[in-house]
């Protein structure tokens, strides 16, 4: 098992536990597990089955600021 797997079956443990005693914020404090996080994981879940519960990346994939590679070549070549 992969720390992946590890960690899906970690939260889903974790949902189970506060299903089963009907209180979230015992199981919130009991796991240390922030309010925001784990409310976001049952709709993760619902959406994207095991998948879901993965952590992403969560900084954006483009950079709207990022120079272009012409200027930035022309930086290293002046003593980047």
């Amino acid at each position: 098992m992969n720390s992946d797997q590890r960690e899906i079956q970690r939260k889903l443990r974790i949902l189970e536990h506060a299903d089963k005693i009907g209180d979230v914020s015992k199981t919130r404090r009991h796991f240390g597990i922030g309010r925001a996080n784990f409310f976001r994981w049952p709709k993760a879940y619902a959406d994207k089955g095991e998948a879901g519960l993965l952590v992403t990346r969560s900084v954006p994939h483009n950079h709207p600021n990022k120079m272009s590679a012409e200027v930035e070549q022309k930086i290293c070549r002046y003593g980047g």
